[in-house]
């Protein structure tokens, strides 16, 4: 595992060369001041790096790393290839990308290019080895961040669907092959030679799409792994390479993309303001901005998922974000309860974009820790305080382990195949977030019920056939393992999630899942494919959902509170063996089960048979993992959460965050100390909370 700087990292992405008036110091000066530990600089500007063809101008950023080293300050530089600069785009118009055949996307913001193309990457090979062979010797620098947010467009470009039809043919080895895979002989689609394989902009047959999508990620995952090996060959053995993810972009599989790198890295955006309150008022919709405080927990989670390790966090909120009319800064507090809330999911690093808002250009209102007067104001204040938290705090949270008491299974393929075929309508169409919306609604449940929750992959569990994790083993650290809407799934990865139930694990079926195989195809056998026995159910019909139900709960095993609703969606769940625990209140639908569950080896599997509301999945999860009792998962205040994380020397670290206007104070659960303030608290003794507040405690 990477060695990374002691204590967690804390600094904002800064580009001096973006300043109106030269005032490298003075921002120095004042990062010090702040506690800044960590500044990203150059990943933007190739054309300040090469502002015409071979004509290189590498010293610009020499006092910046020079200044910064100085003041104990490091930094991590980026690789500026995601942002082409203006002569390589007038030179070369060739290396545009095409967002449909032949439809190049208009040069003027940024990632308009095909990576793949042999000019740009000579041009970007030059760039790089020109910036990193200049400064990976200077001591300021801990490591390098190759491009930025990559895999924001799918390629379209020819080189890159022959590419594609090569792909296909090594995989395949012939069109017949092929043509039985994808069930070409619908809509007379069978091809009688590789040249007969159409483009992808009016496909309409699925399998194709998956292995489009499929192969678009490996591309990304390409390009990235190429670039990280032509730093490492110029950097040194103690510094890292990594990439920031931007995790909603649709040609990225962070499990593979972070395989070849040093460190996970991404940029979580979510909504500020009163989007964070707990309990929400109202679930507003997700995108590249997240909303909700369970989708802070989930985006960190996520990020830990991609390689099963501590991260780091290379871009966040500062002040307002987005464009000109999304201006809600945070509340005082606010930054503070993210950035600890990221720490106890596993962050190595906290770093702001950025540094000074910007007075010129897209992001002019994307604001940063310095106003566009850049005098120190509130956002800096509440950040210096925080970098001296973490200053204070130390090895005290570094190197912990989050602590999970649920599994949730993750698919790419799944994500991208119930986009292609959504399962779930938003009123008007398919919704193409199918498969997040279903995935989020059991991860609301988990954050509602206190449950701290731990992401894996399907592909870090069976990938290409081969088992790469042990279900016994599985089973052993996490318990409970929710599997919502796996609609991709090979029978080898169906034929684990058995062995993980009867290993002793409680397996937890949500809808779509065990639907499709890997292609995409829907299966033969009765659902939830290979695991309906097992699990005592199956089921033949499904429907949408215009209005959501209400469900009661059948029996005494499972508690659900009145108005519990199930949304979207039904699977028509026959019960074959399997115990009852929830019904639909309806004339029709009330004829089948909303959950079943049976006894599966030494384990369990549940199946539930619609996307439940936060209420009811709550109600799942406090029934599925119930409260340890030490009193932390049960506090009387509904604003207040608490995560858990266990240090190197396997300690008990609580990080309790009252997600309010109104101060609360709690009766400690057990003796503590206080990391931040140094006091102690007793057994039973109070625990006193503010608007907005958050306490980080080891016990004693």
């Amino acid at each position: 595992m990477l060695v990374l700087p002691k204590p967690v990292l804390f600094g904002a992405a800064y580009y001096h060369e973006y300043q109106p008036t030269p005032r490298l110091d003075a921002d120095l000066d004042l990062m010090a001041e702040a506690h800044f530990t960590v500044i990203r600089v150059g990943e933007s500007t190739w054309s300040t790096w090469e502002p015409e063809d071979g004509v290189l101008d590498l010293e610009w950023l020499a006092p910046v790393l020079d200044g910064a080293h100085e003041r104990g300050i490091s930094a991590i530089v980026g690789t500026p290839t995601y942002a082409v600069p203006p002569w390589l785009a007038r030179k070369y118009p060739e290396v545009a990308g095409e967002r449909g055949t032949g439809r190049r996307i208009p040069w003027g913001a940024r990632q308009e290019v095909d990576f793949t193309h042999p000019a740009f990457r000579f041009h970007a090979e030059r760039v790089i080895r020109a910036v990193v062979g200049r400064y990976a010797d200077h001591p300021a620098v801990i490591g390098f961040q190759v491009d930025n947010e990559p895999g924001l467009e799918l390629l379209h470009n020819r080189g890159v669907f022959e590419a594609f039809v090569d792909h296909l043919r090594h995989r395949y080895g012939d069109v017949e092959t092929l043509n039985t895979a994808w069930g070409l002989t619908y809509w007379s689609h069978r091809l009688s030679t590789w040249s007969d394989l159409w483009t992808p902009d009016g496909n309409a047959q699925p399998q194709y799409d998956l292995a489009w999508r499929r192969f678009q990620a490996q591309l990304t995952t390409e390009f990235i792994a190429w670039q990280a090996g032509i730093v490492r060959e110029l950097a040194r053995p103690d510094q890292f390479v990594t990439t920031c993810i931007a995790y909603a972009r649709p040609a990225v599989d962070d499990r593979a993309l972070t395989a070849g790198l040093d460190v996970t890295a991404g940029n979580p955006y979510y909504a500020m303001q009163d989007a964070l309150a707990v309990p929400a008022a109202t679930q507003a919709p997700q995108g590249w901005t997240t909303s909700g405080t369970w989708s802070i927990f989930c985006s960190a989670d996520r990020m830990y998922s991609s390689r099963q390790e501590p991260f780091l966090v290379t871009e966040t909120n500062a002040g307002s974000i987005g464009g000109s009319a999304m201006n809600f800064p945070a509340f005082d507090g606010q930054w503070r309860q993210v950035a600890w809330a990221m720490v106890a999911r596993g962050a190595r690093m906290i770093e702001y974009w950025h540094w000074h808002t910007l007075h010129y250009g897209a992001e002019t209102y994307w604001g940063g820790v310095l106003p566009h007067d850049q005098v120190p104001g509130r956002v800096y204040e509440e950040l210096a305080a925080l970098g001296a938290e973490l200053a204070k705090a130390g090895d005290a949270v570094v190197g912990i382990e989050p602590d999970a008491q649920v599994g949730m299974l993750y698919s790419n393929a799944s994500k991208w195949g119930l986009a292609f075929q959504p399962a779930l309508s938003d009123g008007a169409a398919g919704d193409v977030r199918s498969y997040e919306h279903v995935f989020e609604a059991f991860y609301r449940g988990a954050f509602a019920a206190g449950a701290q929750v731990r992401i894996l992959h399907d592909t870090q569990i069976v990938d290409g056939g081969a088992e790469l994790a042990d279900p016994v083993e599985v089973a052993g650290q996490l318990p409970v393992l929710l599997v919502p809407a796996l609609y991709i799934a090979s029978d080898a990865l169906l034929d684990w999630l058995r062995r993980y139930a009867d290993a002793g694990g409680h397996l937890v079926l949500g809808p779509r899942t065990a639907y499709g195989d890997e292609e995409g195809r829907a299966r033969l056998e009765v659902k939830p494919a290979l695991l309906a026995a097992a699990a005592g159910v199956r089921y033949q019909e499904f429907a949408n959902l215009s209005t959501p139900l209400v469900v009661r709960a059948s029996g005494s095993a499972l508690r659900l509170p009145a108005g519990a609703r199930a949304t979207a969606w039904v699977d028509s769940l026959v019960p074959d063996g399997a115990e009852v625990l929830a019904e639909y209140e309806h004339p029709h639908f009330g004829s089948w089960p909303a959950v079943v569950s049976a006894a599966s080896g030494q384990g369990r599997i549940t199946t539930v048979g619609t996307v439940p509301d936060e209420a009811f999945a709550r109600a799942l999860l406090e029934w599925l993992a119930p409260a340890e009792d030490d009193g932390w998962r049960t506090s009387p205040a509904a604003s207040v959460t608490v995560s858990s994380a266990t240090t190197g020397q396997g300690r008990r670290l609580r990080f309790v965050h009252n997600w309010s206007w109104d101060p609360v104070t709690l009766a400690s659960p057990a003796a503590v100390r206080d990391v931040l303030a140094g006091s102690a608290i007793v057994a039973g003794g109070d625990l006193a909370l503010g608007p907005w507040d958050v306490r980080v405690l080891v016990e004693e």
